[in-house]
């Protein structure tokens, strides 16, 4: 069902994809909150001394965004997947260009969990996440897109489905894969 606020969002999204660059400055506020808290999300799994905040993160993205010119936006679940994809690259290239998805950096467990909760107690090491993610791209990207759907942008299974064009059954069982998938790979690399 869609809320006032997601049928703006689209509706910005759709003018903006058009060529409308007001869109975007009308967006932003629209969605900051969300972004937020999707950064939010993302910086509870790193360690805690970590230099970039949750608000630098939004804004890098952000800029990102700007950058990016022939997106056909579809809606609102698109445009937090595709934000959900920049910010878990920005991370990543972050953590490449620091040298800390070196062994025994104090990282602790990832944890997907149904609930989508991270506790800040939990540090994860998103090099090795990226890495195991990208090895189940190879066998099942659609699993990738579920996980960064649903543990990095903080969809629901049915918007999941949306933004995917599957099933909600579909999404409950490329979850259940993704998490057996990357359980196993971060227990190989020693980050789970």
């Amino acid at each position: 069902m869609r809320t006032p606020a997601s049928t703006q969002v689209t509706k910005l999204l759709l003018a903006w994809s058009s060529g409308d660059e007001r869109a975007l400055e009308e967006l932003l506020p629209v969605v900051y909150r969300e972004l937020l808290a999707m950064a939010r999300r993302y910086m509870a799994a790193e360690r805690p001394d970590h230099t970039l905040q949750a608000s630098a993160l939004v804004n890098e993205a952000y800029l990102k965004l700007v950058d990016v010119r022939q997106m056909q936006w579809k809606d609102r679940a698109h445009f937090f997947g595709v934000t959900a994809q920049l910010m878990r690259r920005i991370l990543v290239d972050f953590g490449r260009r620091r040298h800390y998805h070196k062994r025994g950096d104090g990282v602790r467990p990832v944890t997907l969990n149904d609930d989508l909760m991270i506790s800040a107690a939990q540090t994860t090491n998103l090099v090795a996440l990226d890495d195991a993610l990208n090895a189940l791209g190879a066998v099942d990207p659609r699993s990738v897109r579920v996980v960064e759907l649903r543990f990095f942008a903080g969809l629901s299974v049915e918007e999941t489905a949306e933004v995917l064009k599957v099933s909600v059954n579909t999404v409950a069982r490329d979850w259940k894969l993704a998490k057996v998938w990357l359980h196993r790979e971060l227990k190989k690399a020693g980050a789970a």
